[in-house]
Parts: structure tokens; sequence; C-alpha cells
């Protein structure tokens, strides 16, 4: 069974998920990969071991669109991404019948930052799903995001190709975490090349 893999974070980046599915059962790339919009809002919160600042989660409840890529995968590859996002070993099947969530339906497999699947809708009668926190924007201290987060973020959505670049840095500009400390001319920095850690792979 295929299933999309809706990214709003660094896995919105090629090179990211490349990485990610290096460590699956099965790490062929996607079949395919759009920009998708989703219902809800896209913040920053906690801290990133890996990158520094605020991470990325998604609140499908709250007001506003989500930019983001979509990535055609087996169930199995959604399923080893999920496990991995949780810090656990990708060795099984998700408990839970991904074929079968409703859109807006949300599954949480514990209480950790991304252990709640969350069904995002549908693409050509696929199911779209994504991994975020049990947890509302405002039940949580927003944080700062990192520029190389950032640049990461910023490259993913440039490699979907819907959105223009200036677009994509007000967009990030006025994420819940980002706004007020990150300008829309600081983001388009980033995204030029100009700014430390742009592009770096990790």
């Amino acid at each position: 069974m295929q299933v999309w893999y809706a990214s709003y974070g660094s896995n919105m980046h090629g090179a990211r998920l490349a990485r990610y599915l290096g460590g699956c059962r099965d790490p062929r790339p996607p079949e395919r990969s759009v920009a998708v919009e989703l219902p809800g809002s896209v913040y920053f919160a906690y801290e990133s071991k890996r990158w520094t600042g605020g991470m990325a989660f998604y609140d499908p409840d709250a007001p506003g669109v989500v930019w983001g890529r979509a990535h055609l995968l087996t169930a199995g590859q959604f399923a080893d991404i999920a496990t991995l996002e949780m810090h656990r070993l990708p060795d099984a099947d998700l408990a839970v019948d991904l074929g079968t969530l409703a859109a807006g339906e949300r599954v949480t497999l514990g209480d950790g930052r991304y252990e709640s699947v969350v069904c995002a809708g549908e693409i050509e009668g696929r199911t779209l799903l994504t991994c975020t926190a049990p947890w509302a924007l405002t039940d949580v201290a927003w944080r700062k995001p990192a520029a190389r987060y950032l640049g990461h973020l910023a490259a993913g959505l440039v490699e979907a190709g819907a959105w223009e670049a200036g677009r994509i840095a007000e967009y990030l500009a006025a994420r819940p975490g980002a706004a007020g400390e990150w300008s829309v001319a600081q983001i388009a920095a980033l995204m030029e090349g100009e700014a430390d850690g742009w592009g770096a792979q990790s």
C-alpha cells in the first residue's frame, strides 16, 4: 500500500529525506514528491539536539495554511520514518491501520514530540499522513529556530516548486517561533547562501 507523507519540516529537503530513508527497512526514494498545502499552522518549539533552536511542529486545528511537500512512499516507509522521528528502531509497522484513517483523524502512539500520526486528507485517492506532537501550538512556549534549520526548510519549499523565493521567506518569517525573531530579509539572505550554515548537510 502507498501513502503520501506530508513533510513540513526538514524532510521537505530531498537530501535530508534521503538520510531518513537510508535508515528505513526499504531505503528507496519516493516515487514522487509534490507541493502540498495543509489546513493548520506550523510553529517552532522545544530545542533540537541536532540543529539547536526550535523544531517545526504541525497543529492541524490551528487557523491558517501550511506549506509542505508530500512524498509518495509505501506504508512501511512512512511507518519507519515515523518510528525514527520517535527515536525508536524501525523494525516493525505502526500499531495502526494507516489506510483507514480519515481526514482530520489523529492517532497518538506516545507522549513524545512526534508521536501523533495525523491524516491531513488525500491526494489522488491515497491517504495523506504526517507526524506531530499531541499538543496544540498554544500549549507550549515557542522557540526561535536555528539558521541552518530554516535553511533546510526553505530549500525544501524551493524544491517543491510551487512558491517564489520571496513568498517562502515571508511564510517562514511569519511562523510562530520565527515571527519577531527572523525578518523576511534575513531569511531571504539565508536562501541566497549569505548566512553561515546554508546548504549544510547533516
